[in-house]
């Protein structure tokens, strides 16, 4: 071997060409990065021609130890196997490789052998490598997607929308994916090869065994965040601060695949969303407003109270209602799979499953159906210890089920994806119509609660609406309680008074308010019960970006926020980041930020990619928390720089 004159003098692995082709040039442009079941191309360089008879072999290695080996043949056979053929022309080579479409998926290193006739090898160039993703554009491969516009959203978009608030007021949040920022690829392979069910062959598959929901949340597993639900966050970062997934999964990298702190359903979703569209399976995250979590499965949600309306936590089940929860549905050959997260994942199973009510199809499928199709009913819990039932909800749980669309930052409503409209519902396979309200009987107690869009830091009246029969009205926010006995000829208002002094301090990290009314009358033989929750709107942080923006030159961002509250605030500070922009950064302000006063930044940056980006803003606060402000900032070539059209793609 080492007296052969040698024949190759260098390999190109034409990454700029192939990763162009396969849709991976976002992720890089000098490693070689290539999807399954689409041929890819490379380029050997020669001293002279190939002698008679001599030929040449490529191998395949595949592993942490590169314990997997692959021999690609030389002609096409069966489907499951590598292939190549080549094609010379005076100095060079050109090899085409041909991957099956249920390749596995990872980190390959490629040897190049010059054999002899007698199967001697004269000559080897190897210490080479590629990273094989999944396809969607391979109709062979199991993700296959064949509508190109979704295919530009769920893969190939770093930018998304989740929907948020309650199923009445919905509001909207950007989050940056940033699949395609630098080396997040790398992590995300570090996710799946850190799971306890992940093979070191990387044989992942879409059952089971590729559970990115499994190792995104550590709660359940050695994932890569920790939840928490209440302060404190201390020793962390809160939920509501986080504005894209890349600033975590570096940060868990970083700290030797050490969990980060801390994630809620929202984030969990969000950075398993960048795990699977960088991996190439193509996925959506979905809000299912009005989540039932039903522990006992007999799919209802049963909330205990006590006399005064107050829940019974330790006396209880674990059953819960979310105002929101979030799912994320990859599209398997046209067919939605479901992965849902919380305090522990679950899944997958097919959306259709769910929708049909086929509770024997794994996994979780009876679970997931109850986070859309649960009822909800409320008991008090006498001092005697008997139960006495008070409000039956047939139809709260999973409305407006919501996601981006793919045609713009608007929303789109899918719930009837996965169910049928109230009145029409198949529960186990069998038909299941709506039970008819009681309230809307002629002479009955009726009861409401009504309230205008309050904005935080301001004092606002919830108006309760109570008629037909003499009654004891009791109502209560999480702040306050009222009680007051009333006559009711025909209708009865009460106004309950929520003040900022009051809520300040106990609202909700997502700033809601939880009001019940509770009325009991003589005659009646069950009381009537009403809850609602109050959404507290947040100001906005401003950003503006002047001029045109051209790639590796200087931006200049000026962002502005006005605090509106009656009170100072302590320790402000902003989060920025961006795909193809600028890696997460925080800015902190000096000193208070007094009633009405605005505090002005102006951050400098060079975008790393052309294309239109989205700058994500965040400012937290001691009293003021998760405010939002996002701004779309088109990102152009330089012509002088690179000496083609002056156009964004």
């Amino acid at each position: 071997m080492a007296s052969h004159k040698g024949l190759i003098s260098d390999v190109d692995l034409r990454s700029r060409e192939n990763n162009s082709a396969h849709h991976t040039r976002e992720i890089d442009q000098k490693r070689l990065i290539v999807r399954r079941g689409q041929p890819f191309s490379i380029t050997l360089q020669c001293n002279g021609t190939l002698r008679p008879r001599h030929h040449l072999d490529l191998v395949l290695h595949l592993g942490k130890r590169d314990e997997v080996e692959i021999k690609v043949q030389k002609e096409r056979g069966a489907g499951d196997k590598w292939w190549f053929n080549q094609q010379g022309a005076q100095d060079e080579m050109l090899l085409t490789l041909h991957s099956p479409a249920d390749a596995i998926i990872g980190r390959y290193s490629l040897a190049v052998l010059l054999m002899s006739p007698d199967g001697r090898i004269l000559e080897k160039k190897d210490k080479m490598s590629f990273h094989l993703l999944y396809n969607p554009w391979c109709k062979d491969d199991v993700v296959y997607l064949p509508d190109e516009t979704q295919l530009q959203e769920y893969i190939m978009n770093e930018d998304g929308i989740i929907y948020m608030g309650t199923w009445e007021y919905i509001k909207s949040t950007h989050w940056n994916y940033g699949q395609f920022e630098d080396y997040v690829m790398d992590i995300c392979f570090e996710v799946l090869n850190n799971s306890n069910d992940a093979h070191e062959t990387h044989r992942w598959t879409l059952s089971r065994d590729l559970t990115p929901s499994m190792s995104v949340n550590s709660n359940d597993d050695r994932g890569v965040l920790t939840g928490r639900w209440t302060e404190p966050y201390s020793d962390g970062v809160a939920p509501y601060q986080w504005t894209g997934s890349v600033p975590i999964l570096r940060q868990w990298s970083k700290a030797g695949v050490r969990a980060v702190k801390y994630g809620q359903c929202w984030v969990f979703a969000a950075v398993a969303c960048t795990v699977l569209r960088c991996l190439g399976i193509p996925t959506r995250l979905i809000t299912n407003f009005s989540s039932a979590h039903d522990v006992d499965g007999n799919l209802s949600i049963d909330f205990l109270l006590d006399e005064n309306l107050q829940p019974l936590e330790s006396r209880g089940g674990r059953d819960s209602s979310w105002n929101f929860h979030f799912l994320d549905p990859t599209l398997k050959n046209s067919a939605m799979v479901l992965f849902s997260f919380g305090v522990f994942r679950c899944g997958p199973c097919p959306v259709t499953a769910i929708k049909e009510g086929n509770l024997g199809v794994k996994y979780d499928t009876p679970f997931v159906f109850a986070e859309v199709n649960a009822d909800i009913i409320h008991w008090i819990v006498q001092r005697n210890g008997q139960r006495r039932k008070i409000r039956v909800d047939h139809a709260t749980v999973g409305r407006n089920i919501s996601t981006k669309s793919v045609y713009g930052d608007f929303r789109d409503d899918v719930t009837l994806h996965y169910k049928y409209p109230e009145g029409y519902v198949r529960e186990g396979g069998r038909r299941v119509t709506d039970v008819p309200s009681e309230s809307s009987e002629p002479g009955r107690l009726q009861l409401s609660i009504k309230h205008a869009k309050p904005v935080f830091g301001t004092d606002f009246d919830v108006i309760i609406e109570v008629w037909t029969i003499h009654t004891a009205l009791s109502s209560s926010g999480n702040c306050q309680r009222q009680t007051t006995t009333v006559m009711v000829p025909a209708h009865k208002q009460e106004v309950l008074r929520l003040r900022y002094d009051d809520y300040a301090q106990c609202v909700s990290d997502d700033h809601l308010i939880r009001v019940k009314a509770f009325v009991e009358a003589p005659g009646e033989n069950e009381p009537l019960l009403t809850v609602t929750d109050i959404p507290l709107s947040r100001p906005e942080v401003f950003i503006q970006v002047p001029g045109k923006a051209f790639v590796c030159e200087q931006v200049k961002a000026s962002i502005s926020f006005t605090n509106p509250l009656p009170v100072p605030l302590k320790g402000g500070v902003f989060t920025l980041e961006g795909a193809g922009l600028l890696s997460s950064t925080k800015i902190h302000v000096s000193g208070d930020i007094s009633p009405g006063q605005t505090v002005s930044i102006v951050v400098s940056f060079s975008p790393m990619r052309t294309g239109v980006r989205k700058l994500l803003v965040d400012f937290d606060s001691d009293r003021l928390k998760d405010v939002k402000g996002v701004t779309t900032v088109p990102i152009y070539k330089n012509i002088y720089r690179s000496f083609s059209p002056g156009y964004f793609h």
